[in-house]
């Protein structure tokens, strides 16, 4: 479609600031953006609606109209309802590089000229989607006249003959299409979702192509239409939060309509994913104040009160009052300038998602919130069964990040950590802050370990591991080097393998039998090797003591 054609419809309410002589440029597609670079997710030709929150002074607009020229947008059209009128020195810069700029009437939405450029650049490709924006409204409700992306799924594959489904960061399946065959297997969509987060963290534009098992996939980015006016301007922001659509075909040979069309079901699957997104508003908020009252030492009848609020919102149809459980995360970047809170907001909420539950809404159990870097969960347990030892039943931390630790670990690549802790179960809100303290505990012990994404339960804090995240750098390293350092020394010049032999040793409690065994050597020459080891150390592997010393600085090492 044609620009002329944009400022000719009063539905959308544009008025032309500059460019007269530009109006026959074709729109190829729009974005919504207040990025103050937003090239990487420009592939030339769209409309670029913005609502001026990346402009600070009037010098920020050159450089902004000379990123979008450069990447061959075909206008930009600025809304009216941040700062009333368009700033001159926005004008001017568009003027100087003969760039289209209309301003939105705060009254018009920019919802409404998405949908309205979509449906006719959809239209004019030959009827290739034309029913997806027909169905948008569709889309966006629920209940039984509404489908969510898999309306757009379905057309996919009965109109293109496409199989597509739609996954989180994590791996999760989240839709699609009823006529694509059978669900993508977890381990597919796992990997899936790891290629697509590492290839982001590259900073090369989707769509990635991806083989596996012998079938190409193509991977685009599905980003949210409503980001806040202080939109990430770090990819490491977003990367762990946006869903992707993955298509059973190999888009390298598309040609350029195709790949607009897909990038419009995109930008429509965006806007159910800011609807889900803002449902969650009310748990979020329910959490937030649940947390507040724990923080500041509220009386434990008033965060009973505000729990028995929450009960009925985050497990319906629970007839008593639920036990509940803390879970702790932490996302930490290298260098400074990014909060950590927010994504780690995102992802407990994708972590703690119930992978048994269905609809619409799977996620209903979860309230999250967050401060600073550190996320919180409060998650309800319908039934925290105390079995006949006085364990109990719940979230096991090991559990929540055995399916998400590949995908997790390509979106943090080299510059990131995802720790996480997990609280015992609680039968009351006098328990919560001890939950707490407990959930943050476990949460530095996980810390301590190695790895982009490490979790700790409570289990683990009457354990030595307690101890060792706690214990000094300077201290860790004289202690294990006092210890092993003589060891290694030897195993380098000889060959002798006196480290893993003194690790078997003890895994094994001390039996020369089952050691010599599980080395495959003979028990003599365990007592050989044995006897070096105590030799160097001047230490007797006969004494509990030294068996125990050992014992640590082989975990601190």
């Amino acid at each position: 479609m044609r620009l002329r054609a944009l400022l000719d419809t009063d539905a959308l309410g544009l008025r032309l600031l500059g460019g007269e002589d530009e109006l026959d440029r074709t729109v190829r597609g729009v974005m919504t953006t207040d990025l103050r670079d937003p090239s990487r997710y420009l592939s030339g030709g769209e409309l670029v609606l913005t609502g001026l929150a990346w402009r600070r002074d009037a010098d920020d607009s050159e450089p902004f109209v000379r990123l979008l020229v450069q990447a061959g947008v075909a206008a930009l059209a600025a809304g009216e309802a941040e700062l009333g009128d368009i700033p001159d020195d926005l004008v001017l810069a568009c003027v100087r590089h003969r760039l289209p700029l209309f301003a939105v009437h705060e009254s018009v939405a920019f919802a409404t000229i998405t949908e309205h450029v979509v449906r006719q650049v959809s239209g004019e490709r030959a009827g290739d989607l034309a029913a997806v924006v027909d169905r948008h409204r569709r889309m966006m409700t629920s209940g039984p006249a509404g489908g969510g992306p898999d309306v757009v799924l379905d057309l996919l594959g009965s109109d293109l003959d496409l199989r597509a489904w739609v996954l989180s960061p994590t791996g999760r399946l989240i839709a699609g299409s009823k006529v694509a065959g059978p669900a993508l297997p977890a381990e597919t969509c796992g990997r899936l979702a790891a290629e697509h987060l590492a290839a982001t963290r590259t900073g090369r534009r989707g769509p990635h192509r991806v083989q596996l098992h012998g079938t190409t996939y193509s991977l685009f980015p599905i980003r949210s239409s409503g980001r806040s006016p202080q939109a990430s301007r770090d990819v490491r922001e977003t990367v762990l939060s946006d869903w992707l659509l993955a298509v059973e075909a190999d888009a390298g040979d598309w040609p350029g309509e195709r790949l607009d069309l897909l990038q419009g079901v995109t930008q429509l699957i965006a806007v159910e994913r800011d609807r889900r997104d803002a449902a969650r508003t009310v748990r979020r908020r329910l959490a937030q104040e649940v947390l507040e009252l724990v923080q500041t030492g509220a009386a434990p009848a008033e965060i009973a009160a505000r729990l028995r609020v929450a009960a009925p919102v985050l497990l319906p149809g629970l007839g008593a009052a639920p036990h509940w459980q803390v879970v702790v995360a932490r996302v930490e970047w290298n260098g400074d300038g990014i909060e950590g809170g927010p994504v780690a907001q995102s992802l407990l909420e994708e972590v703690l998602v119930d992978p048994m539950a269905t609809g619409p809404e799977p996620s209903d159990r979860i309230a999250v919130a967050h401060t600073g870097d550190e996320a919180i969960a409060l998650v309800p347990l319908p039934a925290v069964a105390t079995e006949h030892d006085g364990s109990e039943t719940g979230l096991l931390a090991d559990a929540l990040l055995q399916s998400v630790r590949e995908p997790l670990s390509a979106g943090l690549d080299d510059d990131g950590r995802l720790t996480l802790g997990v609280s015992a179960a609680v039968h009351s809100a006098e328990g919560l802050r001890g939950a707490l303290e407990e959930a943050r505990h476990a949460r530095r012990v996980a810390a301590a370990r190695t790895g982009r994404v490490c979790a700790a339960g409570h289990q683990e804090l009457a354990s030595h591991v307690l101890l060792l995240p706690f214990v000094p750098d300077d201290v860790r390293r004289a202690f294990t080097a006092r210890l092993l350092d003589p060891l290694k020394d030897y195993d380098r010049r000889h060959r002798a393998e006196l480290i893993p032999t003194l690790e078997a040793f003890l895994d094994c409690d001390g039996s020369w039998t089952r050691c010599a065994t599980r080395l495959h050597l003979h028990v003599n020459t365990l007592r050989y090797r044995v006897g070096r080891i105590e030799q160097l150390t001047g230490r007797d592997l006969s004494r509990l003591e030294d068996k125990l010393d050992f014992f640590l600085a082989l975990r601190m090492s």
